[in-house]
């Protein structure tokens, strides 16, 4: 009933705008009056001419929807989906038609700013500086925008330095404490040079609130700032530098997830250990603050002459740096960690957590949750013991301390035709390499808080108990050339083709050091043999063929196919021996046999896609419109699981062997009357895992992170007031459909519950009573509102706006831990009602 009552509230809201012919190609932001230029190829084009579906946003649309980031040009695209700062903030994951990004691998979307590939992820979601335009491109785009464009690529334009002086100041209240402030000034220096200076901040207090702590305002909370500068110098008439840098800072909350048990022999004692995601009541109450750090710079300079045989020569280079930590509560209480019998009397972790248990006995904690009067699992102290779930206010369940630290140079080279003649072509050579540090800690809670080192000695107020860490390299080449040809004024088609060395190497960075808790090694991969580097090339040809007939000057009747890659990589040393020995172990008493393949190296991504559609203008170009259909086949789709146990927590990439996804997409815009715009789009997408050797019995499952669907709907007025005055209202209604966030989904499976349950206190139970169905795991369709309503002068703007304003309660993702029996749950963004001024001049 819950997709169905979602769809009905859209047709209500919507009606009126669904009786006009509406609805369009330019589905961000209505029909303009001038023609949409695009850079979808790399070159300068109309978006009419692209063979292929795209999604704009004009400067005029970003202005009135008030989007900045990727989060914001998702939702306003249908097919596409985003989850982002759940855990921390360069934590994002991209899905464009059933392809997704997977957490600790490579982006599936490349990220272009003003014709510069950005190389890290965390960017992905980072204010750019000024925006002018927004292109969502679909479908692999590798062939032509280089790295990780497996899904599609976010091709973004800012400012650019005209003739005349020109600034802009915005700024923002709403609630929770809710403040925006952006600002830009531009304008020529002389001599051929020109400037664009631009800021941005935004600092909130969040939604939810810690219950627990003296500081609630401790979940969702985040400050961010950054400084963008720009200089374009004219070195003669044909040829011009542009040289940018930007610096951002954020600070703010980490983490922000609860847990659910999945567990339906269970809800016979209480109903709370078979919840459903989607009805999760969200309760915060860890006694660590989750804090999350990262400073982010990068200093870039392009170069681009125009030689007179017709020909341009483009050459950037880029560097960047992205440090990021972040500080949690721990998720290790109900796996009794820091209470068992290896400890050493008088240690100060257990005694802390025996004591914060005793004092907290019956604190009101999520159902099942429970504090008894010690920290013993109630598996086997049913009378006196505790259920905590992770993230407690006991200092039980220890403490958790990630850093991600990257930098890199790339640079590329490109010479290519002007455009001029029936032959368009290009051809370059791209070069990267990248740095990165990653590392995950577990760290015993003494009740002094977290020492931010990634190793913290046995006599330290908080002593590692288990380490991940590890040094990465990659270096990559690639070639690519591309043609396009004119064979008639009514029929083009296009090849390109790329070719990618990706060489990859890994060592670990973990000490030889043991727990102070179970006595094992600090790093459990290290229990079966010595962490030694690893070392793999990952090389893909990806081809991209385009055709497009033209029966008229307003249809555009096009096809397109490519292929699609992205690197395979290493995995935590050790993963493969973890997860076999605690999960496909099944004879060992307290085991279980999973049925789970790991492995310590994952494989490359390859996918091939085609599309097909008719894009066109109708009634004067008074409605525009774009349909098409897809059809993806995805090898070795990278998957990231999450896996914790008596061993710690466990983060691995894994493959997904084979994936289906096919679909279709409608994009319709129309302009009922001058000033008066209705745009929206539907997209559907039907996806099916064909082969998984990692889990078998997810055959026929959806791909993970794909939404069934996506309606996006809206309207946009722009009324005149006066000679020198405009009313303008903008409302944008999307509904994403149903979505899975794991291979597992119908399935039941064992849990270190069912091996628990017969060496526990309550053994009379069957073993197959800790087994985990994950049907409710599964979120449900939802629909977010935006609203604006404002006046605008040729300088002075005023705005009142609602983001979802109909307070519409959804779960932004769940990632289930399928062998602990659960999902670790974050909740979305709720209404935010404010006030925006802005001045320009």
């Amino acid at each position: 009933m819950r997709p169905f009552k979602t769809v009905l509230l859209a047709t209500t809201i919507c009606a009126p705008f669904m009786a006009a012919p509406a609805l369009a190609q330019d589905q961000a932001g209505a029909a303009e009056a001038d023609e949409i230029v695009v850079t979808a190829r790399r070159q300068s084009e109309s978006l009419q001419d692209v063979p292929a579906s795209v999604s704009v946003l004009t400067a005029t649309a970003i202005e009135r929807t008030g989007a900045t980031s990727a989060d914001d040009f998702a939702q306003l695209t249908p097919g596409v989906t985003i989850v982002t700062g759940t855990a921390e903030a360069g934590d994002t994951q991209v899905n464009i038609r059933g392809i997704n990004g997977a957490r600790d691998a490579e982006s599936s979307v490349a990220l272009v700013v003003d014709g510069i590939l950005k190389t890290n992820t965390a960017q992905l979601n980072q204010s750019q500086g000024t925006l002018r335009q927004v292109e969502i491109l679909k479908g692999p785009q590798g062939a032509l925008y280089g790295r990780n464009a497996a899904a599609g690529a976010i091709v973004l334009q800012t400012l650019k330095p005209g003739d005349v002086f020109e600034g802009a100041i915005k700024a923002s209240y709403a609630e929770e404490n809710t403040w925006q402030t952006t600002g830009h000034i531009a304008g020529p220096i002389g001599g051929g040079l020109g400037f664009v200076l631009s800021g941005y901040y935004r600092k909130t207090d969040g939604f939810y609130r810690n219950s627990f702590l003296a500081d609630t305002k401790s979940v969702d909370n985040q400050e961010v700032w950054a400084v963008d500068g720009r200089v374009v110098a004219n070195l003669g008439e044909a040829t011009e530098l542009d040289v940018k840098a930007r610096y951002s800072e954020l600070r703010g909350a980490s983490i922000a997830f609860n847990a659910a048990f999945h567990l339906p022999q269970f809800a016979a004692f209480n109903p709370a250990f078979y919840e459903d995601v989607n009805k999760h009541p969200f309760n915060f109450y860890n006694n660590i603050r989750p804090e999350n750090a990262q400073d982010s710079f990068d200093i870039s300079a392009k170069i681009e002459h125009e030689f007179g045989s017709g020909m341009t020569l483009t050459a950037w280079a880029l560097y960047s740096d992205v440090k990021q930590s972040l500080i949690a509560d721990g998720t290790s209480a109900d796996f009794a960690r820091f209470i068992g019998a290896a400890n050493p009397a008088g240690n100060a972790a257990v005694n802390s957590c025996f004591a914060s248990t005793a004092a907290l006995t019956g604190f009101p904690v999520n159902q099942p949750g429970f504090i008894g009067q010690i920290p013993v699992p109630f598996l086997f102290a049913p009378a006196t013991g505790s259920t905590f779930g992770p993230y407690s206010p006991t200092t039980c369940d220890g403490t958790q301390y990630q850093t991600r630290n990257q930098k890199d140079f790339s640079g590329e080279v490109r010479l290519a035709s002007n455009g001029d003649g029936p032959l368009n072509w290009q051809l370059g050579a791209y070069y990267l390499h990248i740095d990165r540090e990653t590392g995950v800690s577990i760290g015993a809670d003494t009740g002094n808080g977290v020492i931010p080192n990634l190793y913290n000695a046995p006599n330290t107020t908080n002593p590692t108990s288990l380490l991940l860490a590890d040094a990465f390299k990659t270096d990559v080449y690639a070639a690519f050339a591309s043609a396009e040809y004119e064979v008639s004024p009514q029929f083009t088609a296009g090849l390109a083709l790329r070719y990618d060395i990706e060489d990859r190497s890994s060592r670990s960075l973990v000490p030889t050091a043991n727990d102070p808790f179970t006595g094992g090694p600090i790093n459990p991969g290290q229990a079966f043999g010595a962490l030694s580097p690893q070392a793999e090339t990952f090389k893909q040809l990806q081809p991209k063929l385009s055709l497009s007939w033209k029966p008229s000057d307003d249809v555009n009747v096009y096809a397109n196919w490519g292929i699609g890659f992205k690197s395979g990589g290493f995995n935590n040393q050790g993963s493969k021996a973890i997860i076999d020995s605690s999960f496909n172990d099944g004879i060992t008493p307290g085991t279980i046999d999973a049925d789970v393949s790991i492995t310590d190296r994952y494989r490359k991504e390859k996918s091939s896609a085609f599309e097909a559609g008719i894009k066109g203008k109708l009634l004067d170009g008074v409605v525009t419109f774009d349909l098409a259909g897809y059809y993806t086949e995805i090898d070795d789709m990278q998957f990231f699981e999450f896996f914790v146990g008596s061993f710690g927590l466990l983060r691995v990439v894994s493959n997904i062997d084979k994936v289906e996804v096919k679909g279709a997409e409608l994009n319709l815009t129309g302009e009922v009357t001058d000033g008066w715009k209705l745009f929206g789009a539907f997209n559907v997408t039907d996806s099916e895992i064909k082969a998984n050797s990692s889990r078998p019995y997810t055959v026929g499952n959806k791909s993970p992170y794909t939404a069934d669907w996506t309606i996006n709907l809206g309207s946009e007025i722009d009324a005149p007031l006066t000679d020198s005055m405009d009313l303008l209202f903008r409302l944008d209604y999307r509904i994403t459909g149903p979505t899975w966030f794991h291979s597992v989904q119908d399935q039941e499976r064992p849990t270190i519950f069912s091996g628990l349950i017969p060496i526990s206190a309550v053994n009379f139970l069957p073993a197959s009573f800790g087994t985990a169905r994950y049907d409710v795991a599964r979120r449900d369709a939802f629909g977010v509102l935006n609203a604006r309503f404002g006046i605008e002068t040729d300088n002075l703007s005023a705005y009142v706006f609602a983001e979802n304003a109909l307070n519409q309660k959804y779960i932004a993702e769940a990632i289930p831990a399928i062998e602990f029996g659960g999902s670790f749950i974050s909740p979305g963004a709720r209404r935010l009602v404010g006030v925006e001024l802005g001045y320009k001049f």
